[in-house]
């Protein structure tokens, strides 16, 4: 009996899948094979598989809404996990408790439902609440750090722990569950009490600016590049003459320079080569390093 017939017979509540293409779950449509897949639906069960692969020493990859992500065209080795099963989310007085796989843009919903003000920021934000607090998400002047207090996270050992914001180590773009390599289980949200029609109103506000801005209908791997310093990566890459720029199907979008998008059956290997191509033509004309934002994973193909 095979690693995945195992898995399988000692988790048969858990959809798990083997040699699964993860084009079908990525927002750029690319991306090779996952060895194993599974979608645990319980923290339990997360812990049941993590366990399972650290005795049978197989590696791990996480993976939330995979919006802001490249999955490369090798796949992923191992045991890869998405967890958008886990997406129940709670809400007491003005604090809400999302599981990770809940979509941060449900949040927003729920916020605006019981007159929570705050995460009015995130109402178009694709990711998942794992992916947001794993990357400090952010749009329209708000951050995860403005209104995530605490969050429940699993170490590599298979133990769950609770971390404060402190603990947390926010920054721009950045989590301390990146390099302690934890999985995030859930996060605790601290809103204040609003008007529910004037947050209604500020979310449709924002959504309205990302449509007319962003290139929302084609996919994507949402913002590709961090802003540098006194910069801003669209505009350096508008003004370096790359809007439309194209490599097999990936092309600089001509709707906003910082977004990358699949218009003709791209691979993961066309978006890095796009990537690259951006970052030496920007580097050469401005002296600017264009550092990604969106999470890169996964092998070359042999």
């Amino acid at each position: 009996m095979n690693q995945y017939e195992e898995m399988k017979t000692e988790y048969p509540k858990t959809d798990i899948y083997l040699n699964e293409p993860l084009s079908k779950y990525t927002h750029t449509k690319t991306g090779g094979n996952a060895d194993i897949l599974a979608f645990p639906s319980s923290v339990d069960e997360a812990q049941l598989l993590l366990n399972y692969a650290n005795e049978h020493q197989i590696p791990v990859t996480v993976i939330g809404n995979a919006s802001n992500l490249i999955v490369k065209d090798g796949g992923i080795r191992g045991l890869t996990m998405i967890l958008t099963k886990m997406s129940k989310i709670a809400v007491h007085e003005n604090t809400i408790v999302a599981q990770a796989g809940a979509a941060f843009i449900e949040v927003t919903k729920v916020a605006q439902a019981h007159s929570l003000s705050g995460v009015e920021f995130a109402a178009g934000i694709p990711g998942s609440v794992g992916g947001a607090v794993y990357m400090n998400a952010g749009a329209y002047g708000g951050d995860v750090d403005d209104v995530v207090t605490a969050a429940e996270v699993l170490t590599p050992d298979n133990k769950i722990i609770h971390l404060n914001q402190k603990q947390l180590d926010f920054g721009y773009r950045h989590c301390s569950v990146q390099e302690n390599n934890q999985i995030v289980l859930s996060a605790t949200f601290s809103l204040t009490h609003g008007n529910p029609a004037k947050i209604q109103k500020q979310m449709d506000h924002l959504n309205e600016l990302r449509a007319a801005k962003q290139p929302l209908e084609l996919p994507s791997c949402g913002s590709v590049f961090k802003r540098p310093e006194g910069y801003f990566a669209g505009k350096l890459i508008h003004d370096s003459g790359l809007q439309g720029f194209q490599i097999g199907g990936a092309q600089v979008s001509t709707k906003h320079a910082g977004f990358i998008v699949n218009v003709d059956n791209a691979t993961a290997t066309d978006y890095l080569n796009v990537i690259k191509h951006v970052q030496e033509t920007v580097f050469e004309k401005y002296q600017v390093h264009l550092e990604t934002e969106v999470r890169i994973i996964g092998e070359d193909v042999k």
